[in-house]
């Protein structure tokens, strides 16, 4: 549970995007986080307090002159509780008395009052959001510190289609999340790649393997978390990227080194999590192949695709270079062999057919090795977990260069 001991405040503004919000407190419930709801006057109009007050296991704040319930200033109180602020859905009026200074209700009040970081994510019409006067306001927040969730776009409400959605609940607990960690990588350039590689035999099919990309997404995910600049060079998968990453999509392996190659100069990690494949028919059918009614084999000629990781080792000056040793059997030996013959500074192994350890799996069974032979096992961990356990270590060793 990422948030335990956290306390978020939820402002609730007068918008119809208030009932995103419910769900919103629930799932920050759900990450063990401490809750606090303030509604202006007119939030209540669309959702009862009562609501808020029953997800968040916690009295809802409306009135700035209702008699304390704790014997405080709960404007005060609020203010230097909240370890976070969310303001949700953030409308324009909120927006434009907080950029000009006015504290007229208890939301607005609290907002002036706390030194903590306070986020807006942003609900309403199209063109209210696109109003210079709505800009200006935000871009003015921005400047003094107040960060923004920029809303979707889509069929609003108005029926009007257009940026102004609210961001789905899962984002924003995804960014209060991040505002929480370290950003311990940042000014650094990783080069992540993950997936698959596609090799087509004619216009019809294509070989591959089973590597969903979920090991090197997470770690995408994760160094970004951590403040790195991150370009994830990915084959083919049905993973939604994680915000704010540079995304290469490419098909077969020699598309994925022409875009490692591209972006090796100027990066100080390359994570080399994806699965390419080793060879590529020798020629592609231009036409489908058909069945042989006579011939109960069919023969395709392979050449060598090259190895990606081996040719950045050969070249790799003051990099780090991480790779991954994806096996079915002898695992240590294995992976002790690609660390040296690649210039890795350590290699991720981990045995595919282990349980929790599958290229589906959203978890992994790992075992890091680095290049002065130092073996170290891990149990059955989430893949975003491995994915940090890996950064920790590329941090040490970016703290060692300095």
């Amino acid at each position: 549970m990422m948030l335990k001991n956290k306390n978020i405040v939820v402002g609730v503004c007068g918008g119809i995007a208030v009932y995103k919000v419910a769900d919103l407190v629930s799932r920050l419930k759900k990450q063990n986080a401490n809750v606090d709801v303030i509604m202006t006057e007119n939030a209540t109009k669309f959702v009862s307090p009562l609501t808020f007050q029953t997800l968040a296991s916690n009295p809802v704040y409306v009135d700035m002159f209702a008699e304390p319930k704790h014997y405080d200033v709960e404007h005060i109180s609020l203010a230097k509780k909240g370890d976070v602020f969310i303001i949700a859905p953030a409308t324009a009026n909120v927006i434009g008395k907080v950029a000009n200074g006015i504290a007229d209700d208890l939301l607005t009040t609290t907002i002036m009052a706390t030194k903590s970081k306070v986020i807006f994510a942003p609900a309403m019409n199209t063109n209210m959001y696109l109003n210079p006067i709505v800009q200006k306001n935000i871009a003015y927040l921005k400047e003094l510190g107040y960060e923004f969730i920029d809303p979707g776009t889509g069929l609003l409400a108005c029926k009007d289609y257009g940026p102004g959605r609210m961001a789905e609940p899962e984002e924003i607990v995804e960014y209060i999340i991040e505002s929480f960690i370290t950003k311990d990588l940042a000014g650094k350039k990783i080069v992540v790649t993950a997936g698959p590689t596609i090799e087509p035999l004619d216009p019809v099919r294509y070989m591959t393997n089973h590597s969903s990309g979920k090991m090197g997404y997470s770690i995408a995910k994760a160094a970004k978390s951590r403040g790195a600049d991150v370009v994830l060079i990915t084959g083919p998968t049905s993973i939604k990227p994680p915000k704010g990453v540079k995304v290469i999509r490419v098909n077969t392996t020699l598309e994925m080194f022409n875009a490692v190659e591209k972006e090796y100069d100027s990066c100080e990690v390359l994570i080399k999590a994806a699965a390419p494949l080793d060879y590529r028919p020798e020629k592609v059918s231009d036409v489908k192949i058909k069945k042989d009614g006579e011939n109960e084999q069919l023969n395709i000629k392979y050449v060598r695709n090259p190895d990606i990781l081996q040719h950045f080792g050969s070249i790799k000056g003051n990099r780090i270079l991480v790779g991954f040793a994806a096996e079915t059997n002898n695992i240590v030996d294995y992976a002790k062999e690609k660390l040296k013959k690649k210039n890795l500074d350590f290699i991720v192994a981990n045995n595919v057919m282990e349980e929790g350890a599958g290229f589906k799996e959203d978890t992994n069974v790992v075992t890091i090795i680095d290049k002065d032979e130092n073996i170290e096992k891990y149990p059955v961990l989430d893949k975003y977990k491995v994915a940090n356990i890996i950064l920790d270590k590329v941090k040490y060793l970016l703290d060692m260069k300095s």
